[in-house]
C-alpha cells in the first residue's frame, strides 16, 4: 500500500539545490512509503524532442516560481519530504523498493568544461537516446548495435542543513549528488538529520551509468520511485552515508582529490567493521586489503569526488543487523 503519492509539479520540486527556508513539499510519518515523481532535463528542454516534455514538465521549466529556484546546480529536485518528528542527531533511513523511468527517451550531455577531459573535449554535445521499452535496454551510439540494459537509481537523495542556495552539484555527508550506481532497488540509505523533519528532496533520474560518469552525465531520465523512510535514533555512531544492498554494504568519501575521497571511504569502512564486526582497527585494515572494494563513484561533480567501498556479504559469517 502506498501511504502518499508526490506528483512533481512547480509547487512541490525545486532548482539548483538545497535549502532550509524551502516550504515542505509533503509530510510524512516514520514508516510512510511515498511513490515519487521526478522529472530531469531543465537546462536542456528547448532542444529536447515532443516525448521528453509532458505537460507538466514543460509547466515546471517555463513557470518555476523564483523563489523555488535554490542554488547554481543544474538539477531539478522533487520535496522537500518532511519526517514528522525527525530531529537533528537522528539518522534517516531510506528504503528504496521500486524505481523506473517515466518517459521513453533520456539524453547524455558534454558541456565545456566539465567532465574528466575538459582539456581535450571543449565542444559541448548533447545525445537524446530512446529507451526499448519492451528489452528495457538503449542502443549507443545509434546504429551500432551496442546495446546497455538499463539499471536506474536516484542521482539525489539528499537533505537540507543550515546553509541556504548550496549548489546541487558536489555531494556531500548530508547526501546530495552521490550518483552512485549501487543505490538501485532494494536497498537501503542512511544519512544523517540536521534539521527538524530531516527535509529530504529526491531527483536526478540516471536510467544506467557507468563507475566515474566520465563525461558529466549518465542516461538523465525522469523518473518514479517508491521509497520508505523511518526516523533512527539508535544509530548515531554509525559511519554515513551509509548504504546496504541485496548484495553489499556501501561506505562513501567525497574529497576534492580521488586520494581525499578514498580515505575517507576506508576510514568510515574500518569504522562500520569495528562497529558491525567487532574487530579490532588492525583486523579491520588487513580486511579491506582482502576483501573490500573502493571503486570510483564519480569525478565530475566538481568540488566533490566520490569513492565507495564495497563489502560483499558473501565473505560475512552472518547478516549485518541495522
Amino acid at each position: 500500500m502506498i501511504d502518499h503519492r508526490l506528483h512533481a509539479t512547480r509547487d512541490t520540486v525545486h532548482f539548483g539545490g538545497f535549502s532550509p527556508d524551502l516550504p515542505p513539499a509533503l509530510t510524512v510519518a516514520s514508516g510512510d512509503r511515498i511513490w515519487v515523481e521526478t522529472f530531469t532535463g531543465v537546462p536542456v528542454y528547448k532542444e529536447a524532442p515532443p516525448e521528453f516534455l509532458p505537460p507538466a514538465f514543460l509547466d515546471i521549466c517555463e513557470n518555476l516560481p523564483p523563489e523555488r529556484h535554490t542554488g547554481a546546480g543544474p538539477h531539478l529536485l522533487t520535496g522537500p519530504i518532511y519526517l514528522s518528528e525527525a530531529q537533528p542527531g537522528d539518522v534517516l533511513e531510506i528504503r528504496l523498493e521500486q524505481i523506473e523511468p517515466i518517459l521513453p527517451v533520456g539524453y547524455t550531455l558534454i558541456r565545456p568544461g566539465t567532465g574528466a577531459l575538459p582539456e581535450i573535449f571543449t565542444d559541448r554535445a548533447l545525445r537524446f537516446i530512446e529507451v526499448d521499452e519492451k528489452t528495457q535496454t538503449i542502443e549507443f551510439p545509434a546504429g551500432s548495435g551496442i546495446r546497455l540494459p538499463l539499471q536506474p537509481f536516484f542521482g539525489i537523495f539528499g537533505v537540507a542543513d543550515q546553509e541556504r542556495d548550496r549548489n546541487s552539484i558536489p555531494p556531500g555527508d548530508y547526501g546530495g549528488n552521490l550518483d552512485n550506481r549501487w543505490l538501485q532497488p532494494p536497498c537501503r540509505l542512511f544519512l544523517p538529520v540536521y534539521l527538524p523533519g530531516a527535509m529530504l528532496s529526491v531527483g536526478d533520474g540516471h536510467g544506467l551509468q557507468g563507475d566515474g560518469e566520465a563525461c558529466l552525465t549518465a542516461l538523465e531520465i525522469s523518473m518514479a520511485g517508491v521509497i520508505q523512510l523511518h526516523r533512527r535514533q539508535d544509530l548515531s555512531d554509525l559511519p554515513i552515508p551509509l548504504a546496504e544492498t541485496e548484495t553489499a554494504w556501501l561506505t562513501m568519501g567525497f574529497g576534492e582529490t580521488l586520494d581525499a575521497a578514498f580515505d575517507l571511504a576506508l576510514k568510515r569502512m574500518l569504522t562500520f567493521l569495528e562497529m558491525a564486526l567487532g574487530i579490532s582497527a588492525e583486523e579491520a585494515y588487513m580486511l579491506c586489503s582482502l576483501g573490500v572494494h573502493f571503486n570510483i563513484t564519480q569525478v565530475v561533480n566538481r568540488p566533490g569526488k566520490g569513492v565507495h567501498g564495497i563489502l560483499p556479504k558473501s565473505i560475512l559469517p552472518r547478516a549485518i543487523q541495522i
